[in-house]
This record gives C-alpha cells, sequence and structure tokens, in this order.
C-alpha cells in the first residue's frame, strides 16, 4: 500500500552563503555574543554555524550584518556539528522578515527589493555572474531532508 503525502513546500528559497556577522544572546541567563558565520540565508532566517549551542526561543541580535546593518530574531533549533560538539547550527527566525543579508539579487520568491548599497565587497558583481555561483548557490526546489527523519 502507497501512502502519498503532500510535497513540502518552502515558503522562498535558501541561498547558500559565508556572512559573518556578531551574533549575541539578548537573554541576560543566556550569555553569549560571538563572531560567527551564517552559512544559508532565506528572507525569514539563517543558519549560522557557531561555538556555543543556545536554548531554542533565546531572542538574539544579529549585527555587523553587510551594510552595517542588524536584525534581531528568536533561536528556532540548534544542532550539534559533528559527535565532538565543538561547532553548533544554530537556526534563527527573524522577527522581521527581509533581504537583511545585503542579496544584491536576490531570488523572485523572497518577495523583496533589494537593499540599496548594503551589498558586500564583490556580491554585486558575483549576482550578475548568476545565482548559481558560489556564495549564492541555491538548494534545489524539492525542499530538505531532516536529518534524523527517514
Amino acid at each position: 500500500m502507497e501512502i502519498l503525502t503532500p510535497k513540502t513546500v518552502r515558503r522562498s528559497t535558501r541561498l547558500r552563503v559565508q556572512i559573518s556577522l556578531l551574533v549575541t544572546s539578548m537573554d541576560r541567563r543566556h550569555s553569549f555574543s560571538a563572531q560567527c558565520v551564517a552559512v544559508i540565508v532565506s528572507p525569514q532566517g539563517c543558519g549560522i554555524r557557531a561555538s556555543q549551542a543556545l536554548p531554542i526561543e533565546t531572542p538574539v541580535l544579529l549585527s555587523e550584518l553587510p551594510g552595517g546593518g542588524s536584525a534581531s530574531g528568536r533561536v528556532a533549533n540548534c544542532l550539534p556539528l559533528g559527535k565532538d560538539a565543538k561547532s553548533f547550527l544554530i537556526g534563527v527566525s527573524l522577527y522581521n522578515q527581509g533581504n537583511v543579508w545585503g542579496i544584491a539579487d536576490p531570488p523572485e520568491d523572497w518577495n523583496c527589493l533589494p537593499d540599496s548599497g548594503a551589498a558586500p565587497n564583490g556580491a554585486e558583481d558575483k549576482a550578475k555572474k548568476g545565482n548559481n555561483a558560489w556564495p549564492y548557490n541555491r538548494f534545489s526546489g524539492h525542499g530538505e531532508a531532516h536529518p534524523r527523519r527517514k
């Protein structure tokens, strides 16, 4: 017997990037402030590689974004990377959605205007060459697999 389930649809395309930013916990109980790297971004949030875990629902401030901006959000998930637990992938959900990442030519499904002057050095030229060139590789439109689900 075959069971059919609806195809998972993302709200918007996720882009693989390497954007350096400062992540600061806004919760006194969970002290954290460190330079981190966003490795995946969308208008709704990002995935950040960090050296310390943060509890889910912790409010965070993302600063030193391209163009000098900042954004706030909350920790949506936190997964250890590897078995040694020396680094973590922290999923952050932004409170105010948008292109805070300075992507010069965002995908159409981002439904936002390019942030004028916010593109990091050279990012605009890379975007003109095509969104399939690093650091703007797009994920497959088939959704993503969760590491713990089969």
